[in-house]
């Protein structure tokens, strides 16, 4: 039976993250992927933006590991050629009632220590962007976006000239613990057994059903999985913004908003569509076209302009929620052995926004924790 210092499940970019960290620290690594691509499930599947840290409670891992992640991840960029670029966003009320909910985000961020944030009223604001309708906004310079694909290559390119190994098509189907570390099942065409001193499971959708499915650990440290869907869609014609637009955020995530690629085209969601007995190893990611009109009336709060007919179905993501419908988003969690017990394991739950931005900071945790 093989013998492997760590495995990380998982090659999405969090998995690819943390690999990577753990390859550069002389970790002999292993990185397990169930699909026949890396990085192709949560993390191709997001508005690929660099969020500053505005919108998470402080104190919590979200907000110390966006704002952390941010550092790192522009820093990272800039070294390896990674495509991204700083456009900005705003911030937007749309209604006089919503301004006292803009001041709460402002004071939120000045305590993540988002600093850079300026006050802009409903003149500033169109004096920037000529095509949006607000009584006031927040314009944070930091937010940007990026090339999501070219990180995860990135990513992929230093583990691997650090020595890791990607095994695509492999599944990890069971792991028990013994006195000498982990003994894995994993699956695909040729299924084998091997040996780990380490285990991570940063397997996203899946993460808390693999949990279960390592003998060991108390299921009573698992949580149960949630999924929220956030469809998107294309608008033709020419961009009407330079900047990203977000309104004020609701319950299940940011609202609909604009966001840009690198090419320049404008796109708009993700709206909140909860998913019921989903099974996570099948996701359904099929835009109902009749969604068109709750996205529409959604953007035109902001951009009354909005041509009818320029909304196309375009793609959609599913949040990896550890919290339900009607609960408080959860934090992050990053749970090693001071929290479950099991010697060498790492479980990282809940990894949603702004997982993107913080791969690099959750990294520097897990390799903390393995410490």
């Amino acid at each position: 039976m093989d013998q492997i210092d760590t495995v990380v499940v998982g090659a999405g970019v969090i998995g690819l993250a943390v690999a990577r960290g753990l390859a550069l620290a002389g970790h002999e690594v292993v990185v397990l992927e169930a699909e026949p691509a890396f990085g192709s499930v949560t993390s191709a599947r997001n508005s690929e933006v660099i969020h500053a840290g505005i919108y998470y409670p402080p104190g919590s891992l979200k907000a110390a590991l966006c704002v952390r992640g941010k550092a790192l991840l522009y820093d990272f960029c800039a070294h390896h050629g990674v495509a991204h670029r700083r456009c900005g966003k705003l911030i937007v009320a749309t209604r006089a009632a919503q301004v006292a909910a803009l001041h709460k985000l402002q004071a939120q961020a000045q305590a993540n220590g988002v600093h850079d944030l300026q006050w802009l009223d409903g003149d500033q604001a169109r004096a920037l962007e000529p095509a949006l309708a607000c009584e006031a906004a927040l314009l944070s310079p930091s937010t940007g976006i990026i090339d999501s694909h070219g990180l995860m290559l990135a990513l992929l390119g230093d583990a691997q000239a650090a020595g890791a190994d990607l095994a695509l098509c492999s599944p990890l189907l069971q792991a028990r613990r013994d006195p000498e570390g982990f003994v894995l099942a994993v699956g695909g065409d040729q299924p084998i057994q091997i040996r780990a001193r380490r285990l991570i499971n940063a397997a996203g959708l899946v993460a808390p059903d693999l949990a279960r499915r390592i003998d060991g650990l108390d299921t009573r440290h698992v949580p149960e999985a949630f999924y929220c869907k956030g469809n998107y869609f294309s608008c033709a014609g020419k961009p009407a913004f330079s900047r990203l637009i977000y309104p004020i955020p609701e319950q299940a995530g940011l609202g609909v908003h604009v966001t840009l690629d690198l090419a320049g085209q404008m796109r708009f969601g993700p709206d909140v569509q909860w998913l019921a007995d989903m099974d996570p190893m099948a996701p359904d990611y099929h835009v109902d076209p009749l969604r068109v009109d709750g996205m529409a009336e959604a953007i035109r709060r902001y951009w009354p302009g909005l041509p009818d007919g320029a909304l196309s179905p375009a793609y959609s993501g599913i949040r990896p929620k550890i919290s339900g419908p009607d609960e408080p988003a959860a934090d992050f969690r990053i749970d090693g052995p001071d929290v479950h017990g099991v010697a060498g394991l790492i479980n990282l739950f809940g990894i949603e926004s702004p997982g993107l931005t913080a791969c690099l900071a959750i990294a520097e945790q897990v390799q903390a924790q393995l410490a």
